[in-house]
């Protein structure tokens, strides 16, 4: 009596997996969208007071002028709006029994390490240039960073990424993959709290 044969790792329905993409994804998307919201509401009347204007230093309407803020021409809330989606779809896709091949899982963790790189640009130009937190920015580096470390994380170790090869690395790996997303989070709250002392006093 033969054994069934293991399925490949990129055609898994990671359960897990799955959770966080929505959970980070939906998370990210809402925050997005309220700064979209707060930037159209900022353009109708550039008197009124925004939702995300809690201080002058932590502030989302002293952004929208800025260049960061419109890095290819138009809104950066509309790249999250937009991009947010698509973890959200590919959790959605897993859920209802979806199986994506390996070619699949490497172009989905090359857009998500984008929208990290993309993310952690902000943080610095945020932190160390221009001098101001936006809340609802915070909001989608939180959820971005771990939507990173963990589908590469599991990338690793299910072989989707680089084939069969780092899988020994990635189960080894894998499970302290919550230690990369602290030091991540660690890096941000230890800058912001010496970029921005007074926050706390």
């Amino acid at each position: 009596m033969g054994t069934t044969p293991e399925r490949p790792p990129g055609h898994r329905s990671p359960l897990a997996l799955a959770v966080v993409l929505l959970a980070t994804g939906a998370i990210g998307w809402l925050a997005a969208v309220a700064l979209l919201v707060e930037r159209v509401r900022g353009l109708e009347n550039p008197d009124v007071a925004l939702s995300c204007d809690i201080s002058p230093f932590v502030s989302c309407g002293a952004l929208f002028d800025r260049w960061q803020a419109s890095l290819l021409g138009f809104p950066n809330p509309i790249l999250g709006v937009a991009g947010f989606v698509a973890p959200v779809a590919v959790a959605a896709g897993i859920l209802a029994g979806a199986h994506f091949g390996s070619w699949f899982w490497r172009l989905f963790t090359l857009g998500v390490f984008g929208a990290w790189l993309f993310v952690t640009w902000l943080y610095i130009q945020s932190v160390f240039v221009i001098g101001v937190l936006c809340p609802y920015c915070l909001i989608v580096w939180a959820v971005t960073i771990p939507m990173w470390w963990y589908l590469l994380g599991w990338g690793l170790r299910y072989g989707t990424l680089f084939g069969s090869g780092t899988r020994r690395l990635g189960q080894s790996a894998f499970p302290f993959a919550w230690v990369l997303v602290v030091a991540n989070y660690a890096v941000i709250v230890l800058t912001i709290l010496v970029q921005f002392p007074f926050l706390f006093a």
